[in-house]
C-alpha cells in the first residue's frame, strides 16, 4: 500500500492561507485540521473563560480566550483555551486586545473531542510546556478525567473530588466535579 505524501508548506505560507471551518493547525510542515466542537465541548470551552476572566480580567491579572490561534516556536495552534498573563499581552495602542498572537499562552487548554486523536493534543500541550507555558489541561468529558501537565513535573491524572491545579499567579478552587458540573444547565 503506498501512501501519497502531501507537500510540506512552510509556517509562513501556512499563515497566508484562508482561515478554515474548522479551523486548522499547523506543524511538522503539514496542515492539521482540528475536529468541529460539540455540544458539551463547547460548554467546557465557554465556563472555563468565563471562570478565569471572572477572577482575573478586573485585576488585570490575564485574559482567558477561546480558540485563539498562538503562533510559536514553528507551530500555529489553536488551542480550545488559552490564558495569557496580562503584561505579555501586547495590547493594541487604543487598548484593545491585538488579533494575532505570536508567543506561547502561560495556561493551555485542550478539551478532547470523540473522533480527537489524545496523542496530537498532548502533542500541542507538550509543544506549549517546552517553550515557556506554565500549564497544560486535557479536559476528558467521556472518561470524566483531566490530565493536568505541569511544566517541569509528570502529568497527574484527576478524577471526581481532585482539585485540579491552576498556575502559580491565579487562585481558582476548582475541583473536577466541578469542572464537569459546568455541563449541566438549570432549568
Amino acid at each position: 500500500m503506498t501512501t501519497a505524501l502531501t507537500p510540506s508548506l512552510t509556517l509562513e505560507e501556512f499563515l497566508k492561507l484562508p482561515e478554515t471551518k474548522p479551523v486548522s493547525e499547523f506543524f511538522a510542515g503539514q496542515i492539521h485540521q482540528k475536529p468541529m466542537p460539540q455540544g458539551k465541548h463547547s460548554r467546557l470551552q465557554l465556563k472555563f473563560c468565563d471562570t478565569v476572566n471572572q477572577v482575573a480580567e478586573t485585576s488585570q491579572i490575564a485574559l482567558a480566550f477561546l480558540g485563539l490561534r498562538c503562533t510559536f516556536g514553528g507551530r500555529s495552534i489553536v488551542p480550545d483555551a488559552t490564558v495569557f498573563l496580562w503584561e505579555r499581552i501586547a495590547f493594541e495602542a487604543d487598548g484593545e486586545v491585538p488579533n494575532t498572537f505570536e508567543s506561547y499562552p502561560d495556561w493551555t487548554v485542550e478539551i478532547l473531542s470523540p473522533e480527537q486523536r489524545a496523542t496530537k493534543v498532548i502533542s500541542n500541550i507538550l509543544h506549549c510546556l517546552k517553550h515557556g507555558t506554565q500549564l497544560g489541561w486535557l479536559i476528558d468529558p467521556e472518561d470524566r478525567l483531566i490530565l493536568a501537565f505541569i511544566a517541569g513535573e509528570e502529568p497527574i491524572e484527576l478524577i471526581g473530588s481532585d482539585r485540579v491545579p491552576t498556575p502559580k499567579f491565579l487562585t481558582l478552587d476548582l475541583t473536577v466535579e466541578q469542572v464537569f458540573g459546568w455541563l449541566k444547565v438549570t432549568r
